[in-house]
């Protein structure tokens, strides 16, 4: 039997409400989360952290405003607001949130030329962020991923983490979506044909 982890993802200031990515109603999951840190004994956090100049920020590409898509070298790229700039109090996790008892955190975002959405790799699809071997090597093979945004960097998990044989549940009482476009709607359909239990 393998043992489980709790993998909460990017519960920053940032995506809550007065944040500069603000996800509605991101802060209503942290209640939720906490109960469920306390349940786990394998906890493991994201945090999404930008340096000043990422090249997923609007501002740095002259005449393009936030959430325009445009063409990367590894793929389309959704442009954000500049959010969660490393060391800055966007960055840091909502003050409600009780982390403590994390074993790892994993920063994803930092490389200025590529974005990070998922917990396992960078956008590009193929560049690791080491969190799978860091599972298996504990023997972890079950996850319960929360946090925000549902349909970005939870979604984006879930499915790298289904891809690379990890038992995945996704607890949508403890997430909440961004909805660009209908991107919520289409992402739980990905979720659901890629086996990720949705609960």
């Amino acid at each position: 039997m393998s043992e489980e982890a709790l993998v909460v993802i990017d519960v920053q200031n940032d995506f809550c409400p007065g944040g500069a990515l603000a996800v509605a109603d991101g802060d209503a999951i942290v209640p939720v989360i906490n109960g469920l840190i306390a349940d786990y004994d394998h906890v493991v956090l994201t945090q999404d952290w930008h340096p000043d100049l990422h090249s997923s920020f609007a501002s740095f590409h002259a005449g393009r405003q936030p959430f325009e898509t445009i063409t990367m070298p590894y793929g389309e790229q959704t442009l954000w607001p500049d959010h969660c700039i490393q060391g800055s109090p966007g960055a840091a996790f909502h003050p409600g949130l009780q982390w403590a008892k994390a074993e790892l955190i994993v920063r994803k975002g930092f490389r200025p030329a590529i974005d990070s959405y998922s917990a396992f790799f960078e956008n590009d699809h193929t560049t690791p962020t080491g969190l799978a071997g860091y599972l298996r090597e504990r023997g972890i093979g079950q996850l319960t991923l929360v946090g925000l945004a549902t349909d970005f960097c939870v979604a984006f998990s879930a499915l790298d983490a289904a891809r690379l044989g990890f038992d995945v549940t996704v607890r949508l009482d403890a997430c909440r979506g961004i909805d660009l476009g209908g991107s919520l709607e289409a992402r739980l359909g990905e979720m659901r044909d890629a086996g990720v239990v949705l609960a």
